[in-house]
C-alpha cells in the first residue's frame, strides 16, 4: 500500500479551475519535489494534502485512510518559519506536542534531540530575533519533526535564505531525511534543488495545475554538492526546464499583461 494517494484531485476557487485531476501515488519514505510555473496550484496541492483546504474533487488516501482534515500524521514547513518571538527555540519547537497534549517531559528530550538533530544544540534557550534566517528554519524543520509525522510536507522552506545558506540548507535537509526516511513532499520553483533533494519529481502544468509529467531521479545516494556538477544531473535539470519552459513564459506574459 503507498504511503499517499491522490484520486482525481481536484480544486476550483470559484471560476478559478486551480487542480485538475491530480492522481499521485507515493511509496513510504520516498522524497518527492514538485516543480511547476507560478499559479500552478503547487502550494494547494500540498494544503488539500495537509487538510490546510478542502479540495472540490476526489479524495487523498494515507495509508488508504481517507484524509478529512488536519493530522498529527503530516508535520508542514511553511515557506516563512513563523516562530513565535517570546518563545525560546525550545519553546517554539515544543509547539506541536503542547497542541496535541503530550508535552511531558519525554517530549522535550526528544525535541531537544531534534534541535540536536537539526543542528542547534546549544540553542534551546535563544529568542527567534538572535537567530539567522537558516537558523530559524532548522527550529520551523524541527518543530514539524517534533510531532513524529508519517508524512511531512515542505513548501518552499529556503526560498527566502541566500543561495549560499540555501545551498547548506540542501544538505542538512537530505542529512536530517536520511535519519528517519519520512515520506517527503517539497514544493519549490528551483528545478536544481528538486533533482538534488527526490527521489522523483512531478511536473505540474500551468493552471488549471495537471501532471504533466512525473521525472524519476536515479542518482545515488548519500548526494554530496558537487554531484549538481555531473552530467546525469545538469541532463535531468534540462529536461525538467524543457518540460516547463513554454508554461513558465506563458504564466510570466499572463502575470505581465
Amino acid at each position: 500500500m503507498p504511503k499517499l494517494q491522490t484520486v482525481g484531485l481536484g480544486k476550483r476557487f470559484g471560476d478559478l479551475d486551480v487542480l485538475r485531476g491530480i492522481d499521485v501515488t507515493v511509496p513510504d519514505g520516498a522524497f518527492v519535489a514538485i516543480v511547476g510555473p507560478s499559479g500552478c496550484g503547487k502550494t494547494s496541492f500540498l494544503r488539500i494534502v495537509a487538510g490546510l483546504e478542502p479540495q472540490s474533487a476526489g479524495q487523498v488516501l494515507i495509508d488508504g485512510v481517507k484524509v478529512v482534515g488536519p493530522g498529527a500524521d503530516r508535520g508542514f514547513v511553511f515557506q516563512n518559519d513563523n516562530l513565535l518571538p517570546w518563545r525560546t527555540v525550545l519553546a517554539n519547537a515544543m509547539i506541536g506536542p503542547e497542541i496535541g497534549g503530550r508535552a511531558d517531559a519525554a517530549a522535550r528530550a526528544r525535541t531537544a534531540a531534534l534541535l540536536r538533530l537539526v543542528g542547534l544544540a546549544g540553542f534551546e534557550n535563544y529568542y527567534p530575533r538572535q537567530l539567522s534566517g537558516g537558523m530559524r528554519q532548522r527550529v520551523n524543520l524541527a518543530r514539524a519533526l517534533a510531532i513524529d509525522p508519517r508524512i511531512l510536507l515542505m513548501d518552499e522552506p529556503f526560498s527566502a535564505l541566500d543561495a549560499q545558506t540555501r545551498e547548506i540548507m540542501q544538505t542538512e535537509l537530505l542529512r536530517i531525511w536520511e535519519q528517519g526516511r519520512k515520506t517527503a513532499l517539497f514544493v519549490t520553483h528551483q528545478i536544481d534543488e528538486a533533482v538534488y533533494l527526490a527521489d522523483q519529481v512531478l511536473v505540474f502544468a500551468r493552471r488549471p495545475g495537471r501532471i504533466r509529467e512525473i521525472v524519476p531521479i536515479n542518482l545515488p545516494r548519500p548526494r554530496p554538492l558537487s554531484i549538481k556538477r555531473t552530467p546525469q544531473f545538469v541532463a535531468l535539470v534540462d529536461h525538467i526546464w524543457g518540460a516547463i519552459e513554454e508554461d513558465v513564459r506563458a504564466s510570466v506574459f499572463n502575470a505581465e499583461t
